[in-house]
């Protein structure tokens, strides 16, 4: 999944990241949620050069760059579902220098446009810590409903989360598009 918006590039991650990706991922502020996080830039660049093409029931990763300079600014992972017209589920992860600017809303609209109209997906989810409230946020605005709250359901870091899940059906998607 390759896409371009009109201030971003989705593409493949490629080893020149490792440094960039290291940083996101292992910032404090992004580490707090997400459930990999990389010990090194050596780690960061062996997960790079690990990532296959997409495949049904394995995650992948993409980069988000910004267009005008391609520097990396975060990561995009999708999980195809192993059956057709089952869930695909993503996660995403923005440098918090680059939190705010609606980068992340940016991208998930392509994502969802491509999905959804292109790709023929029937329904998208993401899994967020609810303490994330600005991502809860983003989901909400992108026309995602929350699904279920499992409390302390996952080991993270050290302790009990939370776990909230988020969907839209391509029939919401499209119902809602037209006014974005």
């Amino acid at each position: 999944m390759e896409l371009v918006t009109a201030r971003l590039l989705l593409d493949r991650l490629c080893p020149e990241d490792a440094e960039a990706l290291f940083a996101c991922r292992a910032d404090p502020a992004v580490a707090r949620f997400q459930g990999w996080r990389p010990a090194s830039v050596a780690e960061a660049r062996a997960f790079i050069e690990a990532q296959a093409e997409p495949a049904p029931g394995l995650w992948f990763q993409r980069a988000i760059r910004r267009r005008d300079d391609h520097a990396l600014i975060g990561d995009l992972g999708v999980c195809l579902p192993a059956t057709r017209g089952d869930s695909v589920e993503f996660g995403i992860s923005l440098a918090p220098l680059h939190q705010g600017r609606g980068h992340a809303r940016e991208v998930l609209q392509a994502v969802f446009q491509q999905g959804f109209d292109v790709l023929g997906w029937r329904r998208i989810h993401a899994s967020v810590d609810p303490r994330n409230t600005a991502c809860i946020a983003l989901l909400r605005a992108l026309g995602m409903r929350q699904e279920a709250h499992f409390r302390e359901s996952l080991w993270l870091h050290g302790e009990w989360v939370d776990d909230a899940v988020f969907a839209i059906l391509a029939r919401e998607w499209q119902a809602t598009a037209a006014p974005r």
